[in-house]
Parts: C-alpha cells; structure tokens; sequence
C-alpha cells in the first residue's frame, strides 16, 4: 500500500526552526507533486508549499521566504524546512501526495510556535 508518513513536529520559540519530513513508500518519483498544508483549530487546512515531480515549488504568501520546500529522492522523502517561526504558524502539517488520480494524506504532526 502506497503511503505517506510526516515526522519533525514539535514545540519551538518565535523565531526558531523545525524541519518537517515526509517519508515515502515508494518512490516520490511516482508523486506527480507533493504538498505540504496545515490546519490550525477552527480553521480551514490550507496549501503552504509544493514540490512537483520536475521539482517547481510554491508557497503560500505568509511563508515565502521562511520556509522552504525539497525533496530528497534516494531517500523518498519530502521535507519543509520552516525557519523564523511564528506563533501563528502553529497547526499541524499534514503532506499530500498526488498518485495518479489519488490524493495520500499522512497523518499529521504537530507544530506549536510559543511567544
């Protein structure tokens, strides 16, 4: 069974750094993109950035120049790296995989950025 798995969540200062990582079972060669959202309590899960298989990026406006989205493809894995983090970056992260017409969610960890 094709999966996606995330690691890396945890609790960090204003202005610290984390790195999230999306593992693979297979290779992310076979993902036509892989995305990374979060949802924070009451809202709604939004796109903050994506890797396509020829290796575009894009990223929601409030991260673009704090985080950044690779890929590392002997490893099958996906990471964010998250630096200058904010109290309002805290939600937890979920990776999306495009796999023909199916869409792998992992399930999820946690990030909480303390003032």
């Amino acid at each position: 069974q094709v999966q996606v798995a995330e690691s890396g969540g945890g609790l960090v200062q204003a202005g610290g750094s984390l790195r999230l990582s999306c593992a693979a079972s297979i290779s992310i060669f076979s993902f036509q993109k892989v995305g990374w959202y979060r949802q924070a309590p009451g809202k709604q899960r939004e796109l903050v950035a994506a890797i396509t298989n020829d290796g575009v990026t894009n990223y929601a406006d409030s991260v673009k120049g704090r985080f950044t989205i690779s890929r590392d493809n002997a490893k099958n894995t996906v990471y964010l790296q998250m630096n200058s983090l904010k109290p309002e970056d805290t939600a937890v992260y979920y990776c999306n995989a495009m796999y023909w017409a199916d869409r792998l969610w992992g399930q999820g960890t946690q990030v909480t950025v303390s003032t």
